[in-house]
C-alpha cells in the first residue's frame, strides 16, 4: 500500500471517529477507537498465521457462512487445540481465542448481538493475562465499557459498541490490514486525537517531523555506507516515551538500512499514555519479546533495570532519544541530592525538572551513544542550579550540538524549543550549533517542518557544516568567554546585516530636499498674495 493510501485509511477512521464519539469527550473516544484498531491488528495477524500452521486442515468455509474459520476448527479438533496454541506461541508469540477474534466481535456487531459487550470484555481479560508469554495485565485499563459514556443501560452500550466497531469494520474493510498499514494509521490517528487535546498532547504525542530528526542523528553512529557494515543497535531507551513513536521511529531507521535493534525500551509515567505505547509497538509488529515498557517515574527511578542498586539488570544504552514534560515542577528530597544521577553536578531547581531528565537519560548512556532531547529554550541560559549543570557537562565536553527548532511545532505549546544532542565520548572539541528557528512551513494548526528542513538539520548536524546565518562549530573558548551560556543567536545570528549608511551622502539628500521644498513654498505663496490669501 502506498503512502498515499496509508494516510486515506487513516483519515477514513478518523471521520468515523468524529462521526461517533459524539458528546464523548475525544480523550475518552481514543482508547475505544485504538483498542478496537489494535484488536483488529491482533486478529488478523493470529488468522493469517494460523491458516498457514493448519494448512490444508484450515476450515475453507462458504462466502455467505459468517463463523469464524477458526472457531470451526476448534470445535472440530478439541483434542489438538493445546498443541496448536502452543506452535502459536512459538510462532506469533500469542494465542486469541476464536470467540475473541476481530472476526467474530464484528459480526456480533453487524448482527447487533446483546453478546457483543460480555464477549468484548472476557476478549479484552483474556489478551492482558492469558494470551502473551509476557504478562501485559492493564493494557486495557483505561477502556470501561460499562461506562455511561456508552450509555445509561447495558443494553444502551450494547448498541453504542455494536454502531462504532460495525463502523470501524467497514471502515477499514477496504483497505489491506498489514503491518505498515494499520501502524501507520494508527498513527495517523494519535496525532489527529493530539490535535484535539491541547496541552494534554505534550503527555504522549511527539510531532512525526521532530520525532525523524531525533532517530536520525541518534542512528548516524551506528550507519557506515563505507564499511557496507549493517547497522546494529543493542538497546535504545526512550524515559518518557508517551505513546512510543519516538523508539518506533528509530528502529524504522535502523531497518530501513538493513539493520537491527536489539531491544527497545520505554518508560511512561501516565497509565494511559502506557497502554498506548504498549499497543504501539505490538500493531507496528513487534513481539514482546522485542520491547520492555515500564509504568512509572523516570524522576524517582522506578525501574528495576535501570536502578544503580541492582547491578545484575542495570542497562547501558547505544541511542538515548526522549521528549520529556516541558519545565515540570518537581519537588526533591535530599536523598535525590545523593543519587547516583545527580550527585556530581546538583539538583535540578524545583521550578524546571528538564536538567533532571537529562541527567536521568544521560547517566544510562553508553561511552559510546548518543543521546538527543527535547527541552525549553530556558535550560540554554537560565542561571543558578541549570547554569552549574550546564557548565559541567560543557567542561566535560558532552554537549555535541544544540538544535535550534521553530516556535509552534508542537500542540502541547506554541515556544519554540531545542533538541541537545550528548556524548560521553565525542571526538570534536566544539559544539555545533544550528539555528533552524526560521525554517519551517506555517499551518493552520501550528507550524511544521517539511522534507527539505528536516534533511537540512540532519546532513547539517552530521557533516557539522559551518553556514552563514544557519549553523556554525563555536569552540569552548568561545562559550566560556560567554558564561556558558547556549543561547543560540548568541553564536548563530539570523538577523540580516543592515547595509552601511553613507552619512555624508544623505546629508546632502536631505539637504537637497529641503532647498526644493523651500522653493516650492516660495512660489506657492507668490500666487496665494495674487490671489489675495494669507501665505503658508
Amino acid at each position: 500500500m502506498t503512502q498515499k493510501e496509508q494516510l486515506k485509511l487513516g483519515k477514513t477512521l478518523w471521520n468515523i471517529a468524529d462521526q461517533l464519539r459524539g458528546a464523548m469527550n475525544a480523550d475518552d473516544f481514543r482508547d475505544y477507537m485504538l483498542s478496537f484498531l489494535f484488536l483488529r491488528y491482533l486478529s488478523g495477524n493470529y488468522e493469517v498465521a494460523a491458516e498457514r500452521e493448519l494448512g490444508g486442515d484450515y476450515p475453507q468455509l462458504p462466502e455467505d457462512d459468517k463463523r469464524t474459520p477458526l472457531g470451526v476448527w476448534y470445535r472440530q479438533n478439541v483434542e489438538d487445540v493445546a498443541m496448536f496454541e502452543q506452535q502459536m506461541r512459538r510462532k506469533v508469540h500469542y494465542v486469541i481465542k476464536p470467540e475473541h477474534l476481530w472476526s467474530n466481535i464484528s459480526e456480533l456487531a453487524r448482527t447487533q448481538s446483546a453478546d457483543l459487550l460480555v464477549t468484548l470484555e472476557q476478549g479484552f481479560r483474556y489478551i492482558e493475562n492469558e494470551s502473551f508469554a509476557n504478562s501485559f495485565q492493564g493494557l486495557f485499563s483505561e477502556i470501561n465499557l460499562n461506562s455511561e459514556k456508552l450509555g445509561r443501560t447495558p443494553t444502551d452500550r450494547n448498541k453504542k459498541l455494536c454502531t462504532i466497531i460495525q463502523k470501524i469494520a467497514e471502515g477499514i474493510a477496504d483497505f489491506s490490514t498489514d503491518t505498515d498499514t494499520l501502524g501507520d494509521a494508527y498513527e495517523y490517528l494519535i496525532g489527529q486525537f493530539a490535535a484535539g487535546s491541547g496541552k494534554k498532547a505534550g503527555e504522549f504525542y511527539t510531532p512525526q517531523q521532530i520525532s525523524t530528526i531525533l532517530s536520525e542523528i541518534v542512528t548516524l553512529d551506528s550507519q557506515d555506507p563505507a564499511t557496507g557494515k549493517k547497522p546494529k543497535l543493542d538497546h535504545v531507551l526512550d524515559f518518557a516515551c508517551g505513546s512510543g513513536s519516538l523508539l518506533l521511529n528509530v528502529r524504522k531507521r535502523i531497518t530501513e538500512h538493513g539493520g537491527s535493534i536489539g531491544r527497545v525500551y520505554g518508560q511512561e509515567s501516565n497509565i494511559t499514555t502506557y497502554n498506548l505505547a504498549r499497543m504501539n509497538m505490538l500493531l507496528h509488529g513487534m513481539k514482546d519479546s522485542e520491547f520492555d515498557i515500564y509504568h512509572g517515574d523516570s524522576l524517582l527511578n522506578h525501574w528495576e533495570l535501570l536502578n544503580e542498586m541492582n547491578p545484575t539488570k542495570k542497562r547501558e544504552f547505544d541511542a538515548i532519544v526522549a521528549n520529556p514534560p516541558f519545565s515540570l515542577r518537581w519537588d526533591p528530597n535530599d536523598a535525590l541530592g545523593e543519587d547516583f544521577r545527580f550527585k556530581n553536578y546538583g539538583l535540578a531547581p524545583k521550578s524546571a525538572a528538564d536538567f533532571a531528565f537529562l541527567l536521568h537519560g544521560f547517566h544510562f548512556l553508553r561511552e559510546d551513544g548518543t543521546m538527543a532531547i527535547i527541552l525549553p529554550h530556558g535550560v540554554l541560559f537560565r542561571g543558578g542550579a541549570e547554569e552549574r549543570i550546564r557548565t559541567k557537562l560543557l567542561k566535560d565536553n558532552n554537549v555535541d550540538a544544540v538544535i535550534g527548532l521553530p516556535a509552534g511545532l508542537f500542540y502541547s505549546t506554541g515556544i519554540p524549543v531545542c533538541i541537545l544532542v550528548l556524548k560521553k565520548c565525542k571526538h570534536k572539541e566544539d559544539v555545533l550549533f544550528i539555528n533552524a528557528s526560521e525554517h519551517f512551513e506555517k499551518g493552520k494548526r501550528q507550524n511544521y517542518l517539511n522534507e527539505e528542513n528536516i534533511r537540512e538539520i540532519v546532513d547539517t548536524y552530521r557533516f557539522r557544516k559551518d553556514r552563514e546565518r544557519y549553523s556554525r562549530r563555536v569552540s569552548m573558548e568561545e562559550i566560556e568567554k560567554n558564561g556558558f551560556n547556549l543561547n543560540i543567536s548568541r553564536y548563530v545570528s539570523t538577523a540580516e546585516e543592515e547595509v552601511p549608511v553613507d552619512l555624508k551622502l544623505v546629508n546632502g539628500q536631505l539637504a537637497a530636499i529641503n532647498e526644493r521644498i523651500k522653493s516650492s513654498t516660495e512660489k506657492h505663496n507668490a500666487f496665494l498674495r495674487e490671489l489675495g490669501l494669507d501665505t503658508i
